[in-house]
């Protein structure tokens, strides 16, 4: 009986960990400071753990659709919210497909803080902190292309170097 009972509670206990699917709450992925700096303290434990709910649900880092049975307002607000970037800008669905445009301007290199502005209408940003530097050209031909866990990688086309880049617009 008492086996019984230390595996029942085995099972109880693991269940909470299983349901995350590895994923850590808010509290453990930032410093006190951030915490707090972000106004997360002033939150109560329930909305806490519903915006720890909404980020899982919603996999933010990689702005992934809701899972399948998550708790979300009503599907028209997700519908909504799906097209928008963190500080809620409306953007275009981009597929994971290879992009050809040309950065509008002159281009001289990437150094950690670039921002390449296309004539497609997208605007991207460099997420790695890569330098690359070359005499100054006009309307560089580029291609994006998806990499794995859902990075893009940005190259102009004649050069070999490639830096990860995010789209911001």
């Amino acid at each position: 009986m008492n086996r019984f009972l230390i595996a029942i509670l085995s099972l109880l206990i693991s269940l909470p960990a299983l349901a995350v699917d590895g994923f850590s709450s808010l509290e453990e992925q930032m410093t006190g400071n951030q915490f707090r700096g972000a106004g997360l303290n002033k939150l109560t434990p329930g909305e806490l753990e519903s915006l720890n709910h909404w980020i899982r649900s919603r996999s933010l880092a990689t702005l992934d659709q809701p899972k399948a049975g998550s708790m979300m307002a009503s599907p028209e607000a997700d519908e909504e919210d799906k097209d928008r970037d963190e500080k809620g800008k409306k953007v275009e669905n981009t597929e994971r497909t290879t992009i050809k445009s040309r950065i509008k301007g002159s281009f001289t290199g990437w150094d950690g803080h670039a921002v390449f502005e296309l004539e497609n209408g997208m605007i991207w940003e460099q997420s790695d902190k890569d330098k690359f530097f070359i005499r100054e050209i006009n309307n560089p031909e580029v291609t994006i292309e998806p990499g794995a866990f859902k990075k893009w990688h940005l190259s102009i086309d004649g050069h070999d170097s490639k830096c990860r880049v995010k789209r911001i617009q």
